[in-house]
Parts: structure tokens; sequence; C-alpha cells
């Protein structure tokens, strides 16, 4: 709704809908929804909590976190700025509201996120605050609701906003291991990160009326594919006949029918006395079975943010980070491909998602190395320009990602460790990939790879482009060539929405922290490869040497680290990834 100029302003609205215009106090009793043609209005997360939950019923949870700016991020203003804009503007602390209430007198847990807070976007306070209602939940043994309004990921905060979706994922995940139920409500829009995770791997997902849901904007999409969109693309009804949600509900049924969900999940299970999360592992269990000894900072499989190991040698050779994006990008890097054929033995390739598609940009199968049988899955662009298309220039399909997941499951099964190999510039983001449910399949992998009871090794090899790079990278050690990159967006993304111009991308690079010395120092990566003199696409034999030692030396512990242990360490190494401390930063400007 958008309201006319003059005194009037507050008492009537004109609707986005039909133009009709609207007594302000009649809009609101119909719940923001238009009386004529059921344009439903974007409501903050305080609107929508009072509309939701039992009057009086709201506890709401704390949501006071430290400041912070992991990278010291400027475009045109400094980030502290936009934020403080933001929460002047909203009266929020951050994008999301959270609390305990009943609904219809049944108890859960709620997330409600705000997308006039910075666009909805995911940040690190975003993920801690979601992730902390999700523990609630579990501690109270109650439902968790999740009210998603995004635009995706924060670039402000560039890969540890990526991280949150792994973070809130394997949440949600110890959720459903304790059968509790999950439920995410779309409203209008969600996209990007929060749409190919905790959006989309909830138990539920429900739509309201005209919410809009994908992994790709429609701005995107048309640019990338040169394709008008079809009628209705991406709306709920949209997502309803593709089989992406359980529902589209009206707003004036949404609370009532929560209500009858969370009545039939009580039911189904008697109630149980709250069974109190496990505390971090000790640092003898982390060396349970695991050889080398793991210095006492590391001592639960992550170590903090903004510090590095007394061992991890010299730091490479630090360049620009535009260049290094170019780098990374460079035809004659060496591919998943190639990698098979020199670092490992005796490929075997598996192909399909046994539901009707054999996506060509992900490769895997089962392969040798030094002897240990593995399940290797990366990207695979090509060479030449025939390759690049052939492969759809490494940008996976939901085949792809559920060819991939199969192929993680069956390795779980074998008792094989998973070696992903990362080279992608994104997921795909055509028509048809939103169509098959791009967000969801991502979401799926990302849920899976915090459960999976196997060692599960992540090389970033060249390109590592946002979910589509995370749907491979939820790992218990994640190494990074040196010359590779790993961000939340492309720099020309992000300088196309921050910047006047997609010139700025040079810049954007930069703030972005996307090397490989950067995420190091982050904690999102730990360890980084290096590269010959130049570059690996210089001497690939003496890379495949590198990496190959690399995998060995980080595979091996792995492997005698029990099942239920390794998971327990893998999610606690995602968990970290909350909001950053202070003076945990990525290093000079």
């Amino acid at each position: 709704m958008t309201a006319p100029a003059g005194h009037a302003e507050q008492l009537w609205s004109r609707c986005a809908g039909c133009a009709s215009l609207l007594y302000r106090k009649r809009l609101r009793r119909n719940l923001d929804v238009c009386p004529e043609c059921g344009e439903h209005t974007r409501l903050g997360a305080p609107e929508r909590l009072r509309q939701l939950v039992d009057p009086g019923s709201l506890r709401l949870l704390p949501d006071r976190l430290p400041e912070a700016d992991p990278l010291d991020f400027v475009d045109v203003l400094p980030y502290p700025h936009r934020l403080s804009a933001a929460r002047a503007s909203t009266g929020l602390a951050e994008a999301v509201l959270c609390g305990t209430a009943t609904i219809g007198g049944q108890p859960a847990a709620l997330a409600v996120m705000d997308f006039r807070f910075l666009g909805g976007s995911l940040g690190c306070a975003v993920g801690e605050l979601i992730t902390r209602t999700a523990e609630r939940a579990l501690d109270d043994r109650v439902p968790l609701i999740l009210v998603t309004a995004s635009g995706g990921a924060r670039m402000q905060e560039g890969a540890l906003s990526l991280m949150q979706m792994a973070t809130v994922s394997q949440a949600i995940a110890a959720l459903r291991e304790a059968g509790l139920l999950t439920v995410s409500v779309l409203t209008d829009p969600t996209y990007g990160g929060v749409a190919a995770s905790f959006a989309t791997n909830t138990d539920l997902v429900l739509a309201e009326s005209g919410a809009r849901m994908g992994f790709a904007g429609p701005r995107v999409i048309r640019q990338v594919t040169g394709r008008a969109l079809p009628e209705g693309f991406q709306t709920a009804d949209f997502l309803l006949r593709h089989g992406q949600v359980d529902m589209v509900v009206q707003r004036r049924s949404l609370r009532g029918r929560l209500a009858a969900l969370l009545a039939a999940a009580r039911a189904g299970r008697p109630a149980r006395a709250p069974v109190p999360r496990q505390e971090p592992a000790r640092h003898h269990e982390r060396l349970a079975g695991a050889a080398p000894p793991v210095p006492p900072a590391e001592a639960d499989g992550h170590r903090p943010v903004g510090e590095r190991p007394a061992d991890d040698g010299p730091t490479p050779a630090v360049r620009d980070a535009w260049d290094t994006v170019r780098t990374a990008r460079h035809p004659g890097r060496p591919t998943t491909l190639d990698y098979l054929d020199s670092v490992f033995d005796g490929f075997v390739e598996l192909h399909g998602d046994r539901l009707g598609g054999d996506c060509p940009a992900i490769v895997g199968g089962i392969a040798r190395l030094a002897g240990r049988h593995v399940m290797v899955i990366g990207h695979q662009k090509g060479h030449t320009t025939a390759d690049l298309v052939a492969r759809n220039f490494g940008m996976a399909s939901p085949a792809g990602h559920r060819k991939a997941l199969r192929l993680m499951r069956l390795a779980a099964r074998l008792g094989l460790p998973v070696v992903t190999l990362v080279d992608t510039p994104g997921a795909d983001p055509g028509i048809s990939a939103e169509e098959q449910g791009q967000a969801a399949a991502i979401a799926e992998n990302i849920l899976t790879l915090t459960v999976l009871p196997t060692p599960v090794l992540a090389v970033i090899t060249g390109e590592g482009g946002s979910g589509g790079a995370l749907a491979l990278a939820v790992a218990d050690r994640v190494l990074m060539l040196q010359h590779a990159v790993y961000s939340v967006i492309s720099p020309e993304g992000c300088a196309a929405i921050l910047w006047p111009d997609r010139s700025a991308a040079p810049q954007a690079a930069r703030a972005l922290r996307l090397t490989a010395p950067d995420l190091c120092r982050l904690g999102v990566v730990d360890e980084i490869v290096p590269e010959p003199a130049t570059a690996a696409h210089d001497d690939p034999a003496e890379t495949a040497r590198r990496l190959r030692a690399a995998l060995l030396a980080n595979l091996l512990p792995l492997l005698d680290v029990p099942p239920a242990m390794l998971v327990r360490l893998r999610r606690q190494r995602f968990r970290r990834f909350g909001a950053p401390r202070a003076g945990a930063r990525a290093g000079a400007r």
C-alpha cells in the first residue's frame, strides 16, 4: 500500500494492487489486506506477532548482541551507519524478532523476520538470534515457527553471513531429530540464502497469499536468461502448483491453520521433560581417536574467529582481491575432472538424481586417494567455450544438487568419506531451476551435510559463489586454494546493489573479504593450499601434488573420529559463526 501526500497520509492508503483509496483504520481491521482486491500488505515483525499469537502470551527473547562489523565494510556508506539508520527507522535491534508464545493455546517458539530492516537480510546477528530461538524450542520441547521476509544473505558481512545458512539449518536438524515440529511461513518476499536454507528445510512450508519466494530474484533471472518471466512466476500459487509449499493461506486464516498444526503435533507425541542441550566437547573428547593432537585453541574443532593457529606456517603472498577474482575465473584453471585424473585414482562416475535429471555441472563418483576409497563430488566448468556452455558454467540445477545429495547419502551408507571440490559462480538462476525447486534443493543439501555421519572435506578450488557453493561446502574441514575466492555474492552483483554501478566491482571485491587469507583469518576456511609461483593453471601437476598432500593431511585424522563425535564437532564448527566478537576482523583495508 502507498499513502497519498498531504495531511491525510495517516488516515488513507492507496492499494498497490487495485489503486483503491482505503481508510487506514478499516485496512488495519482487515489485517492490512485490501478489502477490494485482497492485496496483502507487507507487515513488520511486531504487527505480525500481534496478529498471530494469543493476547498476553508473547515473551520476547533477548535481542541485544555485541556490535559487529566483521569486515569493516564500506560502500558509499560505512556498514555501521546503515545499521544505525535501520534501527532508527524500525525501532528494532535487528531484522528478526524472536520469542515464545501460544497460538490457539498451543506453545511455540517464533522467529519473525522484518523486511524493513536492511531488506530482512540474513547476517550474523540474525542467524544467531534465530538459532537461539531454535535452541529454546529444543530446550522447551515445543515447535518452532519461522516467518520469513528477506532479500537474502547480508552482503556487508560477506562469507560469514553465508555461514548462517548452515548454522540455522543444523539447529533445525536438531529439532527434527528430537521429533519437534518446524514450520516456515513464507511472506513477501523470501529470496536468496534464506529461501535456500531455513525457509524451505522445515517440516512444513506455508505460503501467505501474495508471497513470492525463490533462490534468484526476478531481476537476476531476466538479466541472466534474457527471457520474460511466466505470469505469476515465484508467487505463492506458482509455488503450490510446482509442489514447493504445503499450502497457500490467506492472512485471516493463518493463525487458525498454525494453531491446528501445533495441536496435531502435540497430540501425536506425549509431553516430555525438557532435554538440556549438550555442552561443547571437552579437549580430551575432541582428541578421541584423532591424530595429530590439536592445539587447545582449536579443541572444539574450530579456532576462534580472527585468530590463526601458531603452526600454520608462513602466510602465502597476498595479491589484490580483484586480481584474485580474475585468477579464480581463468578458463585454464584445473577443473574437478582434471583433479580426478591427477589427484585421485580409479574414478568411477555415477550419474543421475533418480528423479529425472543428470546435471552436467555436477560430477561425482567413487575414487581412491592413496589407496582409500572416497566419494568425490564437484562442480565442473570446463575450459573451452563449448565445454563451459555444455556444463552451464558450473552452475548446478536442482537435479545437480539432488545428485550430489544422493551420492552423499550413499557414501554415508557405505562408510566412505566425502570430498567436495567447489568451483561455481553460483547455482543455476534460470526459470526451469526455480520451477524445479532450486532453493529447496540447496537447503536440503545444507541440512543433510550438517548430520552426515561420515567425514566431509571441502576444497574451494576456484569460485565459491554463494549458496551454490555452500551446498557442497558444509564440512568438517574447509580448504581453499591460494587464488580461489569464496563469497556471499559476486563483486559485480554487490557493486550493482550497493554502489552507483557495476564498475565498482574491484572495490566490492576488496570490501567482501573473499580471498583465502581473509577467510582463513575469519575462520571460514581452515587451511590455504599454496599454488605454484603464478597460479594453478600455469603448473597443474604441481597444484595437484600440493592438493593431494593437503587432502591426505586433513582427511586421515578425521577417519579415526567416531561418527557421532564427527557430527557433533561439525555442528560446533558452524555454531561458532554467530555475531563475531569485537576485534575479530578480516584485516586492514
